[in-house]
C-alpha cells in the first residue's frame, strides 16, 4: 500500500506529464504550421484560399497522426486499450492544441475575404507562430525550479534551436 505522500507525488507527476504532453503537441503543430507557411511563402504570390486550405489540411493531418500515434504507442507500452480518461487525455493533448494556429488561420481567412493582403497575412502568421514557440518555451520552464539566469539560458537555447529550424526550412525551400 502506498503512503499518502507517494499518492500526492504520483498525482503531481501525472499532472506535469499531462501538461508536458499538451506542450509537446503544441510544439509539433506550431512547427508543422510554420514549415508549411514558410514553404508556401518562399514560392511567391500565394493564393489566400489555397494557403488556408493547405494549412488546415496540414493541421488536421498532423493532429490525426499524433492522435493515432498516441493510441498505438499506449497500446504497445501498456498492453491494453486506453480507458475513457486516458482517451480523453489523448484527444485533449492532440486536438486541444488547435489554439496554437488560431491566429494564423484568422489572418488567412481575412486575406481570403480580401480584408488583408496575403503577404501581410503570411508575414503576420509566421511571426505569430514564432512568438507561439517562445510562449510555449516560457510555459515549459516557468515552474521548473531554476534560477532566473538558468531560465534565460534555457529559453535562449530553445530560441536558437527554433531559429535553426526556421533557417533549415528556409534553406530547403529558398
Amino acid at each position: 500500500m502506498s503512503a499518502p505522500a507517494d499518492d500526492v507525488q504520483d498525482a503531481e507527476f501525472e499532472a506535469r506529464s499531462r501538461r508536458a504532453d499538451h506542450l509537446k503537441e503544441r510544439i509539433y503543430l506550431t512547427f508543422a504550421a510554420l514549415a508549411v507557411l514558410l514553404a508556401i511563402n518562399s514560392h511567391g504570390h500565394p493564393e489566400p484560399v489555397d494557403t488556408l486550405v493547405t494549412l488546415l489540411v496540414t493541421v488536421f493531418g498532423t493532429l490525426l497522426a499524433v492522435f493515432v500515434a498516441d493510441i498505438i504507442s499506449f497500446v504497445v507500452a501498456h498492453e491494453r486499450a486506453m480507458t475513457a480518461d486516458e482517451r480523453g487525455h489523448a484527444v485533449f493533448a492532440s486536438f486541444g492544441t488547435l489554439s496554437a494556429v488560431t491566429v494564423p488561420v484568422i489572418f488567412l481567412v481575412l486575406a481570403a475575404l480580401g480584408v488583408m493582403q496575403i503577404e501581410t497575412a503570411m508575414r503576420a502568421s509566421i511571426i505569430t507562430l514564432v512568438a507561439t514557440l517562445v510562449v510555449i518555451g516560457w510555459i515549459a520552464v516557468r515552474k521548473v525550479p531554476l534560477k532566473w539566469w538558468q531560465r534565460l539560458i534555457a529559453l535562449g537555447a530553445e530560441a536558437a534551436l527554433a531559429l535553426g529550424v526556421v533557417a533549415l526550412q528556409l534553406a530547403a525551400h529558398g
